[in-house]
């Protein structure tokens, strides 16, 4: 009976003290109806974009800049945008198609995104078994029945270029020459500045007709698209002061990223709604960084190929009783895991690429130590925190051994 009244004092205390007027403002599915300090790029990407309301091919387009900079925001604005004037004017030529490259069983293959592209323009291939080719064929089957203009948006491109390989890209850029009735034009999204250096030529000149910059924001920015978002978000007075602009200056810290300032104040107040407080006050921002910053780690830890986590589990056997790892061991106990795991190990060269990106990502630190004449070695440490060690050990091991 105690449980009960303990459970019942929890849903009254949040059904009595609701901070919030509309949470949905602050999450990142949300699609405003003004995109705040983002005139410049939304204006190219019209200029760009608006020869498709004459029935005419765009030319491809590549958008990048850092994580929450409003890259996706500013297409799907447009698009709309596109889409209403089209209705008015009684046409129905253009559709966009719109594919996550991050989500899982998407873009881990060519054709999970073929199938993917195929079912958003109401289609349907089986999830597996078709030779691709055959899958290419229902694509351009699917199209040219019509003459139409199909806009397909890949979102973070990036990763389904690390996942499989660039060849997707010019496949699907090469598909306009046997399309009689319709015509494709690629919006390639990337939180990569790098991204295009990596390509084939081919897929570079292919991808990149058009480009346009997403430059980070900074503070005074963010504080701007914060206290938009906040007036529509929250109640009136339950902000203490400082708040938004404390905000502001962790996520300009993280590269100017508009997502994290957001999901920030959101997860200060359902943080503040759990303490039964009347608001969210400073020290709630602190606790809702310190989660999203251990839900980040998590999340990158589960989302990399298979190849990353093998590399990051060498880590982790090294690292029990060792006061130091160096990269050389690394490798080698990499190589010990692939075999048990009958993986095919790649090149100590790739390896030492994958440990760069964990050094970048902060997963680990690396720094280069003098040995004296037996030269110079680069030594590895964790940057996990004890927190979420065990539960990135389970997701690893889960990944690998399952």
């Amino acid at each position: 009976m105690e449980k009960v009244d303990k459970i019942d004092a929890i849903f009254n205390s949040f059904v009595s003290n609701n901070l919030f007027k509309n949470k949905s403002v602050l999450q990142s599915n949300y699609n405003p109806q003004s995109i705040t300090h983002r005139d410049a790029q939304i204006e190219s990407v019209a200029s760009i974009l608006a020869p498709a309301l004459r029935g005419e091919r765009i030319s491809n387009l590549f958008l990048y800049g850092k994580t929450g900079t409003g890259k996706t925001l500013s297409i799907q604005h447009v698009g709309e945008k596109m889409n209403v004037r089209l209705k008015e004017m009684g046409e129905d030529y253009l559709r966009f198609v719109y594919v996550n490259c991050k989500l899982k069983k998407v873009a881990d293959t060519e054709y999970r995104i073929l199938a993917e592209i195929i079912s958003e323009l109401g289609g349907k291939v089986p999830s597996t078994g078709l030779p691709t080719d055959q899958v290419y064929s229902r694509f351009i089957d699917l199209i040219d029945q019509k003459k139409q203009m199909i806009v397909l948006v890949l979102d973070e491109i990036d990763q389904a270029v690390k996942k499989i390989s660039d060849n997707f890209i010019y496949s699907l850029t090469r598909l306009n020459t046997e399309l009689k009735n319709a015509q494709i034009s690629i919006i390639g999204i990337s939180n990569s500045l790098t991204f295009m250096d990596n390509l084939d030529p081919r897929v570079r000149s292919s991808l990149g007709e058009e480009e346009i910059i997403f430059p980070p924001y900074n503070a005074l920015q963010l504080q701007d698209i914060l206290k938009e978002r906040a007036d529509n978000a929250f109640k009136d007075q339950v902000l203490e002061e400082g708040v938004i602009s404390k905000c502001a200056a962790y996520a300009a810290r993280e590269h100017g990223d508009a997502r994290r300032a957001l999901d920030l104040l959101r997860v200060a107040g359902e943080i503040a709604e759990r303490e039964n407080s009347k608001n969210i006050k400073l020290v709630h921002i602190d606790s809702a960084n310190n989660k999203i910053e251990r839900d980040k780690m998590l999340d990158i830890i589960e989302s990399e190929p298979k190849q990353f986590q093998l590399v990051l589990h060498s880590i982790f056997l090294l690292e029990k009783g060792k006061e130091a790892i160096f990269t050389g061991e690394v490798y080698n106990m990499y190589q010990d895991v692939c075999t048990k795991t009958k993986n095919e190990a790649l090149t100590q060269r790739r390896v030492s690429d994958i440990l760069a990106e964990f050094d970048m990502l902060g997963l680990i630190n690396t720094h280069v130590i003098s040995k004296g004449r037996h030269g110079r070695m680069r030594e590895i440490k964790l940057m996990l925190s004890p927190n979420i060690r065990e539960k990135a050990i389970e997701i690893i091991e889960k990944a690998i051994f399952s």
